[in-house]
């Protein structure tokens, strides 16, 4: 797409010359979402989806939550995500946008392996970081299985290649239908570092795959 440029190779620590306007990420990343679609959807139980008490609460203020935040880093590389409720541990590739304009997934095979897009910030970076994985592939759960089962105050570890590790505490967990995705508010800065971690959820169809995002809201807060 014109207009902007992926971030740099990932053997390159610098940060990219440009990035993509929120506007155009929130919506690559609404349609290219779908391509973590190869989630078979067929075990007994199926993924956790997210309580209705766990969704975001838009009226609380950052500074009321969490109180003083952390500063934001510069940018880094990612190494690893870890989310200790769900058991989550595993390494992160830097994904951009494939040949059809869709964000890249990690690849299906491999079920323990997350990807950072580097079309936006870098976690712990003032902004909106992103980091996408799969639910599920063929022979089973994936690394993202659990999302929905986190609840606020939970946390997300972002071991980063810099040294530095981003803790950011969870203030929501939603599902979204695919088709009425709510690209600004799920993507848009808040004027803090923050994360978003999001997979495949809600209803499942071996025509259409699952037609829904689980996803997770949270702010830094702690740096190690």
């Amino acid at each position: 797409m014109p207009g902007y440029e992926l971030s740099a190779p990932a053997e390159e620590e610098e940060r990219p010359r440009k990035r993509a306007p929120w506007g155009v990420i929130a919506l690559v990343l609404l349609t290219g979402l779908a391509l973590i679609r190869n989630g078979s959807g067929e075990f007994d139980a199926g993924p956790p989806q997210p309580a209705p008490a766990a969704a975001a609460d838009s009226r609380t203020a950052p500074d009321a939550a969490f109180g003083h935040a952390p500063a934001a880093l510069p940018f880094s590389l990612v190494d690893r995500i870890r989310i200790p409720a769900i058991r989550v541990d595993a390494p992160v590739m830097p994904v951009g946008l494939d040949a059809d304009g869709w964000v890249g997934a990690p690849p299906p095979e491999d079920p323990n392996l997350a990807g950072w897009f580097t079309g936006a910030v870098s976690p712990g970076e003032k902004g909106t970081a992103v980091v996408v994985g799969h639910v599920d592939n063929t022979q089973g759960p994936a690394v993202f299985y659990g999302l929905g089962a986190l609840k606020k105050g939970h946390r997300v570890e972002v071991a980063r290649q810099d040294g530095r590790t981003a803790v950011f505490e969870i203030y929501g967990v939603e599902v979204f239908a695919k088709n009425d995705f709510p690209g600004d508010r799920v993507y848009a800065s808040k004027g803090e570092p923050e994360l978003r971690v999001i997979t495949c959820g809600g209803g499942f169809s071996k025509a259409h795959g699952y037609d829904g995002n689980v996803v997770v809201f949270a702010r830094l807060a702690e740096v190690r």
